[in-house]
């Protein structure tokens, strides 16, 4: 694909994204089921005039991150600590619940191999933090506690999910696991985010004499940005998620954190800062985040299904059925919470979009998944993507 093609093509992303957003935002909905939805109608599903390509990608994914660092930027560290807990309950439910179901019903009811039931199990313990986090942002709840609950399980289910895909990956290829592999990679994301929070305080303290130094304030959010990119990379290169590196750095410089510029800037001064960085970044966030969420539906090509296959529809009602109950019972677990917020918490983790999308390519790639098992796999993860913000809607507007 020449340039001059990917320019035409984010141009519809954009703009079609957007409109689609706004109109289901019009009606009440979700606009991230309207970007998706977008997506789906501009993509192989239906209309195919845009392929999903690398150069899309990158800025899907740099959106995404951008997302995940203006959450971080907003969140209450105070609150997500309180919530570890029952946030890790949440997780751990939500990601084991699911895959051992998933394998049992795929090895001993579908007579399927174990490799391919693994790795079916393990797509569906998959939680999208991005569409969670837009939904609930959509829908005003984000400070809620139920929503720190929900933030801080996604976070723990993206690196449960990147853990059992690396496993999952080995096994598929060596025939057995290496539990010193399995146990250095835990050790190394357990590291980058106990130590990230602490170095993105430092070098935010140099971006700051830096700005003193050139006497520009225009410096700050550029040097920001660069952080941002330099903790994705370093997140990436301990094996987790670009996502939560990002999420790091919001974390970092939240007014709720113990902020990098205490020890140069009054109050204030501390709060115009920050003031600075959030309006330099959401212009960039409500440009780029629509064509993450588009890229989800130009990723689901729902022409593979055959629709009116027997063995489609059995699978897919077990495998849908466990993958609503696995996300929906991890909810159950809070025991200090309501009925109504338990659902929330539930139903907040169930979207597995391109996290689920993640596995069915890899699943297929590697020969595990034939064409029913593929399409079986995405249609459930484009089930519980769409079901995810419309179920969200309708328990918070009668909260």
């Amino acid at each position: 694909m020449d340039l001059h093609s990917l320019f035409l093509y984010l141009a519809v992303i954009i703009f079609v994204g957007r409109i689609f957003g706004d109109i289901f935002n019009r009606f009440g909905l979700p606009s991230v089921l309207g970007e998706i939805l977008a997506g789906v109608i501009l993509g192989s599903s239906v209309l195919g005039i845009v392929e999903l390509n690398y150069a899309i990608k990158v800025l899907a994914e740099i959106g995404i991150i951008l997302l995940l660092f203006q959450v971080g930027l907003e969140a209450d560290i105070h609150q997500l600590k309180k919530v570890g807990v029952p946030a890790f309950a949440v997780a751990s439910v939500g990601a084991i619940l699911p895959m051992f179901l998933g394998f049992l019903a795929s090895f001993y009811l579908f007579n399927l191999p174990v490799a391919t039931s693994l790795f079916i199990g393990g797509t569906l313990t998959a939680t999208s933090i991005g569409i969670t986090v837009k939904v609930l942002s959509d829908l005003g709840k984000m400070h809620y506690r139920f929503a720190q609950i929900v933030l801080a399980a996604a976070v723990l289910d993206d690196i449960f999910g990147v853990i059992v895909l690396a496993v999952l990956y080995e096994f598929t290829k060596q025939g057995s696991v290496d539990l010193n592999h399995t146990l250095t990679l835990v050790f190394y994301i357990a590291t980058f985010f106990l130590i990230s929070p602490l170095l993105a305080k430092i070098i935010a303290k140099m971006i700051n004499i830096f700005s003193l130094k050139l006497r520009s304030e225009e410096f700050i959010p550029v040097a920001i940005m660069s952080m941002i990119f330099l903790f994705a990379y370093l997140s990436y290169e301990v094996g987790s998620p670009e996502i939560l590196g990002a999420f790091t750095v919001g974390l970092a410089l939240s007014r709720r954190f113990i902020l990098p510029f205490a020890a140069f800037l009054r109050i204030e001064e501390k709060e115009k800062m920050v003031d600075k960085i959030e309006h330099s970044i959401h212009p960039l966030v409500y440009v780029l985040t629509p064509i993450f969420f588009v890229s989800i539906g130009l990723s689901l090509n729902l022409k593979v299904i055959d629709f009116s296959s027997l063995e489609f529809w059995k699978m897919s009602i077990v495998l849908l059925f466990i993958g609503i109950v696995g996300k929906v019972l991890s909810g159950l677990f809070i025991k200090t919470s309501s009925f109504k917020e338990k659902l929330l918490i539930g139903f907040s983790m169930l979207p597995r979009g391109e996290v689920g999308l993640i596995f069915a390519e890899i699943g297929k790639q590697s020969k595990l998944f034939d064409d029913i098992v593929y399409a079986v796999i995405i249609f459930v993860v484009a089930f519980t993507t769409l079901m995810a913000p419309l179920t969200l809607k309708y328990l918070a507007s009668r909260e």
